[in-house]
């Protein structure tokens, strides 16, 4: 005879898997929040543009500028918006990622909402600019909400059972 127990390691697993996965999110979007707020220096700015024309001509040299061109024609108004808004994703996937490290049944559930609704978002940026990286992020949270869905699923048919 199997305690619950018996299986609870190997979810648990996964569940910290995912766990770090969105505090790595958390880390990514905090470093973006603080270079959104930073690059409304002028003098960060200037070295900044300063550094990507000593990138060697190509594909990095171009994204770098275009980034910062697109960046500098951003009202400080946008500028405190783009800051807000991926501060408030990082502070989303924080609570996620904690909830899941702590195996609370609501983190679950915010997980797949969350990560279900930001999915269609995907599949419109992967279709107007497709490249591998944001296809490896759709499927890595494809298959998050699938196992999460599947996971709450089989634990309430076993809570269900007498």
């Amino acid at each position: 005879m199997t305690t619950p127990h018996a299986s609870a390691p190997p979810r648990f697993g996964l569940l910290r898997l995912i766990a770090v996965y969105k505090i790595a999110k958390v880390v990514l979007l905090l470093g973006a929040t603080y270079g959104v707020f930073r690059l409304r220096d002028a003098s960060i700015l200037t070295r900044v543009y300063h550094w990507a024309s000593t990138l060697p001509s190509g594909l990095e040299q171009d994204v770098v500028k275009r980034g910062l061109a697109w960046f500098s024609g951003l009202s400080p108004k946008r500028v405190d918006q783009l800051g807000s808004v991926t501060f408030a994703y990082a502070t989303i996937f924080a609570v996620e990622g904690v909830g899941l490290w702590m195996r609370r049944r609501w983190a679950e559930w915010l997980t797949i909402v969350i990560t279900a609704s930001l999915i269609p978002l995907e599949l419109w940026e992967i279709f107007h600019r497709p490249n591998y990286s944001k296809a490896s992020v759709l499927v890595a949270n494809v298959a998050i909400v699938w196992y999460l869905i599947i996971q709450l699923q089989s634990q309430s048919e076993s809570a269900s059972d007498p």
